[in-house]
């Protein structure tokens, strides 16, 4: 699918090329009437996301925009299967997941999204390795088998000659890249991605974004980019914005064309 879409891109004019990928491709996410209230019942009730409808293609690169405050981190948590919506319906890949059993989000969370955060999350006490391996020994792999695809990850992120290094021994730019790495240990069909450059410097942030594209071209992944900036927005096939726990926005970007 992904290679003839690359065709049709080389071949056709924009807007043709458009239409015929979103006929050809599945929605991988769609969000209906999604809304998240805090301290239910109380009387300091708040209602963080108001009625959130969206949909996401497979393999479609998308990126959700907003201030501080907008619900952009509620939004993810839903998407990622890390919270659950007060109200809506969530289908991934099809399927509805809104009454999902916790130990069925967790297969969820660990086979079918890979996670990447600002703040990288890694492990302080264990190597760039072991870090990649993590998700793979969750899922029962053998170590034999989490070491080989661990260590074809951190070459792929170009960490090959770090995979011993503890985090503390890394630049941000290196965790975020390991980080990446462990996001892909169990191939997963969509990649979250919460303010990936938020703490990197614009060179390092570049890099790291250059490998998100890759991942999209390449490997087909369904990326979808929290931020709140336009210009890594930009970059993206479709932006959406939010403010105030509502959708108010959707363009094309630049990616898109």
């Amino acid at each position: 699918m992904e290679a003839l879409r690359v065709a049709v891109v080389k071949e056709c004019n924009c807007f043709r090329v458009e239409r015929r990928c979103d006929i050809m491709r599945k929605t991988a996410i769609k969000l209906q009437g999604i809304r998240k209230s805090f301290y239910i019942g109380q009387p300091n009730e708040l209602e963080i996301l108001h009625g959130i409808n969206i949909d996401v293609k497979e393999g479609e690169f998308v990126s959700i925009v907003g201030e501080s405050g907008s619900g952009k981190s509620t939004l993810m948590n839903i998407i990622g299967a890390l919270d659950r919506p007060t109200q809506g319906e969530y289908f991934l890949d099809g399927k509805k997941i809104n009454g999902a059993k916790d130990r069925e989000l967790s297969v969820i969370r660990n086979k079918k999204i890979g996670f990447v955060f600002q703040t990288y999350n890694l492990i302080a006490r264990t190597n760039a390795l072991s870090n990649v391996e993590l998700p793979m020994l969750y899922a029962g792999i053998p170590k034999n088998k989490r070491a080989k695809r661990a260590k074809e990850l951190l070459d792929i992120v170009g960490m090959s000659e770090r995979m011993d290094h503890k985090p503390d021994e890394l630049s941000g730019g290196q965790k975020q890249r390991v980080a990446i790495a462990r996001a892909m240990s169990n191939n997963p069909s969509i990649i979250l991605a919460d303010e990936p450059t938020g703490a990197l410097d614009s060179d390092t942030g570049r890099k790291i974004m250059d490998i998100f594209h890759r991942l999209h071209r390449e490997n087909g992944k369904t990326i979808v980019l929290i931020t709140h900036s336009s210009s890594l927005a930009n970059e993206t096939e479709r932006i959406i914005t939010l403010k105030d726990g509502l959708v108010i926005g959707e363009r094309k970007g630049e990616a898109s064309c």
